[in-house]
This record gives C-alpha cells, structure tokens and sequence, in this order.
C-alpha cells in the first residue's frame, strides 16, 4: 500500500507516490490544465500508471483558491453584518503601506456596497446581548440576493469572536432559506478580533466556497472513476491536512497549501541535514515563494495579506498560515520593457497554456526559460523527463525583443533577463532574512521547485548562507512535502485580559475547551489516535497595537513565567522591554495535529552509481558575471553518495536542473542531497 500526493502549480502538475512497504518513490510531472485543473491531475495519475488498489491515502494541494481570487473570478457574493458597520471593507485600514503617496488608492472590496447588507443586532466584547437578533430584517436581504443573483453570502458581526450565537442563527436561517447559496458566518473560520480583518475572511471565504465546492466535486469523481478508494485530503495553509468535506466549507483555509507543503518538507530536510535554521526557497513556473525556518521549525501567523506590497496593503486573511513571502518570478515570467524603457521580469507569466515561446505552443513573449535555455543551463532534449523538446530557435527569435530594447545581442539579452530576476528574488529573500534580523550566515539555503536548484547557487552566494541544499526531486517538492505532513488544525480564541487578574486555573479552562473542540474535529475527521497540542499567547504592552506570540507549558505555567517569556521575546523582536509597563494577553492559540505514518527516506545507494557512469556531454554555459565556461554534466540519478566536484557544472534530473557556479563545490551527502558550499 502507498500514499499518493499531487500538486497543482500555475505551469506543472506534480505527483509523488510512496510505496509504504518498499520504501520507494514513484514520480510523474505534466503540464497543468488552466481549463480544467482536474485534467492534470488525472493526467499525472495515469502517467505514473499506478494501481489503484495500491493506494490507501490521497492528499491534494494546488492553487484554485488563490487563482480565483487573484484572478477575480470566484462567486458573486454578499456580506450580511451589524447595523452601522457595511462600510467595513471600504473603510479599511487608516494606515498607508507608502505614506508620501498622495495618490495612494487602497483595495477594493469584493463586495460592492449594493450587496453589503445591516441588520439589528448587537453583542458587546464580553458577548453580552445589547441589541437582540432581528431576523425579520433578513426577508429584504433574501429578496435582494435572489433578485442579483447572489451565489455567496458571507455573515460577519461585530463581536462574534466572543459570542456566535447571533451568527449561528442568522446563518441557518440564511441556509434554510436560499437552497443553493454558499452560506459562511466569520465565527466559523477564526474566533479571533478585528472586525475588518474578519469580514475580509468571510467575504474571501464565501467568494470561493462555490468555486472549490465544483473543482472538489469534480476531482473526487475523477480519482473514483480511476478506482481510488482511500481517504481525501486537502492541503492547508498552515502546514496541515484536512478532509475534503471540512475544506468544502472552509476554502480559505487552502490559499498557500502548495508552498505550504513545501516548508513543511524543508524542515524536515533540515533536521535530516542536522541543518535546523533554514531559509527555503520555491520557485515554480509563475512565482517564487520563500519562508525562514528557526530551530526546525517553520513559522505560522494570521497576519497574512494576500496580494500585500511594499506600496499596497492587500486583503487581510485571518487564518493561520505559514510565513511565506511570494512575488511574480518564475520560469514562466515575461521579460518586458515599461512605458520608460525599462526592462522588468515578472509577475506577468507565459503559464502552462501556451507557456514560454521554447515550449512551441504558441507563445511568443520571452521568459526566464527562454533564456535558460539560450545560455545553455537547460537541455533542450531532456526538460520535464524528456515529455517535449524545447525549441532553442523559437527562443532565440522572442528574445529578440529584449535585444533590440536594450541595443545587445540575443545572448547578452538572456544573460540581462537570468540576472533581472536574481535581483527581484534576492529581494523577497532578503525580506524574510537580514530584514527580519537574521543573519544569512547562520542558514542553509533550501530550493525546491523546478526553477529553484537553477537559481540556487547564484542566489546562495550573493546572500552569504553557509550552503545550498537541493534535496532529491526538488521539482515536486511541495508534492513530497504533503506526503511528510499530518492532518492539523489551529483553535484560537480571543479574550482580553490583564496579566495581573490572570488566574492560571483559568488559563487552563480556557485551553482545555480549546483542547474539548480539537478532540471533536478529529473525531469528526477520523484523525490519527494520538493528537498533539501546543498552546501559545499572543501578548502585548499596555496601549501597543500589535502582540508578540509566545509559547506556554499550561503544566509548570505560572503568571511569573509567562511574563518572564513575553518580556524576553518582545526584547529578541523589538530591542527593548519594558518591565514596569501592565501587560495584556490578547488571543490564546492551541495547534491541534494528529499522529499519522510519514514516509522515510531511505539511504542514497552506491549500489551502480558512479561519476563515470553519471558523466554526460559537456557543453557551454553562460554563467554571466562569471561568463562563458565549458561545463561538466551529470546525471543525478547515477551520482553516488560521497561524490565531490568543483564547479562549474550541472547535475540534471527529470524535474530539475542544478546548476553550480564556478567557485562552488558540489557534494553528494548520504541521503542523496546536492549540498554545495563556496569551494
């Protein structure tokens, strides 16, 4: 019996089987289908021609969330909330990310006010009734929605954090009566405050519920029909599965699963590699993602922003998500001049259909691919496992474009396009690293993705890490990565209080009926018999806005230590404490994750492994500051354990191609990892 993984990326679908009494894995990768991402899922599944029979667990990630709204095409929906509060999402925050920026416009709703809806009603902080429910004011609101033809209703009131009843019965009144409409109530998805960064939530929510309720119809039927009879599960956001019936009504909770996945697996990469702080880095045909690791551990915030930039301040999503950094920079990415003549790379992508212009499907535009293939990285007869042939003409004439906007040759071109697009990730690397004060020194780089080991060593280097680690089939890495990942979900509270009324016996109620409902879900879910919880507190000083998490041990807890940790963690994050300041517990977290068996990776094998064996034709590659240099190839799958070499040279795969710089040293560690360090 096996478990079985897949992932949908904006230009590739990867599969990842596990044989669990093997101990072998089996892999496919194709092309995505924007038009029907279940094509691609289903294309991987007979690609790897596995036995249904043999599969006893299935879990999935990918990218219909994100896709529909950052595309905009989810549900037409409404917002049902309390009377005084529909211009929630359009107020905003009063903040400005650019502050000089006087034509600063901040986001728009997904909402429009037509569809933003009050009702009376009203509880306070501490949940007690000030205005009672007036579910009269509801039959309009029917009329209304059925009229605009509403698909989505998201309900959202203002002190529901604290006490849901309100929403409770407003959403089964809403259900009882629109047959049809996806129905979502804020409590349902985070109990914790903030009512603009809730109503976003539920609005988010309910605009993709419908959307992924028919993708997740669709693909179940599909893996039924292949003769699948096992367990379906979901990727999540923060590092944990979850059933496909809970993910139904909680979409938003899969925005990041891919990436997420893929963090997952570096931490257990790093603690393999005795390597526990980390910074990982995925890059995939459309986007770069990157994350920090400390102490094997990845982080995980609600603080999440989609769509946030240095002068935006996205759409608040209150739901727990790894730390991850994204921007527009891919395989895939289109180089492109401005209406000043300059050049840029990204975010706008060629994707999967019609892809870069070497794919030969139509496109045209240049790409980062392109130009990995003009400077001679990729081989043109053995990209994607050697599934097509990448047109090295058809690239060469897109480039064009570049050359005659820069006044260079087409090689020259290329080369300005590869190190575009190594400034814009150095960047988001830098944003998760030496901006949040730590030093690249002290981590190991971690690529995944299939553009992330071409990428790597440049980067590594111009970042200063100790080394880069490219671990085994980097280009399905966030698919291993949902095989090492157990079913998880986070329950949190927000309540309010003084640390000086603090009781610790309350302290452990609270965490307790927290723990009460963390049992009940993996009941519900079938989870694994033994869960593991850990319980944290966001704290903060008296008159600050913004809480810094710390860990507790609800067994040796005392109000002492708890303090202890806050003022300690707030110095390590901000540089200073103030010991004489009343503090404030704001939000009490408790993570929930079920014990599940995880695949182990076995052993690199020297058994008909050798350099010579490994060694392929040599060819020139453009290493651009480092310039043209007659390179070594090898065939990664035939490098045995202990293999050394200097650069410059290449290791390809089916799902990746490594490239080392000249300067660097490659070694082949015992579990088959690339490990490549400044020679």
């Amino acid at each position: 019996m096996g478990r079985l993984a897949t992932d949908i990326g904006g230009t590739f679908t990867d599969l990842v089987y596990f044989d669990e009494e093997t101990g072998a894995l089996s892999v496919a990768k194709s092309l995505s289908t924007p038009d029907d991402l279940t094509r691609g899922v289903l294309d991987t599944i007979d690609q790897a021609g596995l036995d249904a029979d043999a599969v006893d667990y299935f879990v999935h990630g990918g990218t219909t969330v994100i896709n529909a709204i950052t595309e905009r095409t989810g549900a037409k929906t409404a917002l049902v909330t309390t009377e005084g509060f529909r211009d929630v999402l359009e107020i905003a925050r009063g903040n400005r990310p650019d502050l000089y920026n006087l034509r600063y416009r901040k986001e728009v709703p997904f909402v429009p006010r037509r569809l933003r809806f009050e009702v009376r009603e009203r509880v306070d902080a501490k949940g007690r009734v000030q205005v009672p429910l007036h579910l009269e004011d509801l039959d309009r609101v029917i009329e209304v929605c059925g009229a605009e033809g509403v698909e989505a209703i998201a309900v959202q009131f203002l002190h529901s954090y604290a006490a849901p009843a309100h929403e409770e019965e407003m959403a089964a009144y809403l259900r009882e009566r629109l047959n049809g409409v996806a129905v979502t109530a804020s409590h349902e998805i985070t109990r914790e405050w903030r009512e603009y960064e809730r109503a976003n939530t539920a609005v988010l929510n309910a605009y993709v519920q419908p959307i992924v309720q028919r993708y997740f119809d669709t693909l179940e039927a599909g893996i039924e029909a292949l003769g699948l009879d096992c367990p379906m599960m979901a990727m999540q956001s923060n590092g944990g599965t979850t059933s496909f019936g809970w993910a139904r009504e909680h979409p938003i909770t899969l925005l990041e699963s891919g990436p997420a996945a893929g963090v997952n697996g570096a931490a257990l990469i790093g603690r393999l590699c005795d390597e526990p702080d980390v910074i990982y880095l995925d890059i995939g045909g459309t986007t770069a993602k990157c994350s920090t690791i400390e102490d094997g551990e990845p982080k995980v915030t609600t603080d999440y922003r989609l769509e946030a930039t240095r002068i935006r301040y996205g759409y608040p999503v209150r739901v727990p998500v790894i730390d991850i950094v994204e921007i527009g920079a891919g395989g895939g990415s289109i180089a492109w001049f401005d209406e000043g003549g300059t050049l840029c790379v990204g975010p706008r992508s060629a994707g999967a259909d019609p892809g870069p212009a070497c794919y030969g499907r139509g496109g045209t535009e240049p790409t980062v691919t392109d130009a990995k293939l003009i400077t001679g990285v990729l081989n043109p007869a053995n990209f994607a496992g050697g599934q097509f042939s990448l047109d090295v003409g058809l690239a060469r004439t897109a480039m064009g474009k570049v050359a005659d906007g820069l006044g260079c040759s087409i090689d020259e071109a290329a080369v300005a396009v590869i190190r575009l697009v190594d400034a814009n990730m150095i960047n988001a690397l830098k944003l998760v690293s030496i901006q949040r004060g730590h030093d690249p020194n002290d981590f190991a780089l971690m690529v995944g993705g299939g553009g992330g080991a071409m990428h790597g060593a440049s980067l590594g280097r111009e970042l200063g890490v100790k080394e880069i680690v490219v671990p085994r089939y980097p280009g399905l890495f966030s698919a291993w990565g949902m095989l090492a990942t157990a079913p998880r979900r986070d329950f949190l509270r927000t309540a309010l209080q003084r640390a000086e009324t603090l009781e610790i016996a309350d302290l452990r109620a609270l965490f307790g009926e927290l723990r009460a409902e963390a049992e009940q879900y993996f009941a519900s879910e079938g989870g694994g018999e033994t869960l593991a919880t850990a319980c944290h507190i966001d704290m903060r000083y008296f008159g600050q806005e913004h809480a810094v998490t710390i860990p507790v041990d609800l067994e040796r807890a005392s109000r002492e230590a708890i303090l202890d940790t806050f003022h300690a963690a707030h110095e390590r994050a901000y540089t200073f404490r103030l010991a004489d300041t009343p503090v404030e517990l704001v939000t009490f977290r408790l993570t929930a994750t079920a014990d599940v068996a995880r695949p182990e990776l076995t052993p690199w094998s020297a058994e008909g492994r050798s350099a010579q064996a490994a060694a392929r034709a040599a060819r020139t590659v453009d290493f651009g500051e480092d310039g043209p240099h007659e390179t070594a190839v090898f065939d990664r799958d035939l490098l045995p354990p202990g293999f050394d070499a200097d650069g410059p040279l290449i290791v390809e795969e089916p799902s990746s191609t490594t490239l080392v710089f000249p300067g660097q040293r490659v070694h082949v560690d015992d579990l088959g990892f690339l490990r490549i360090t400044e020679a």
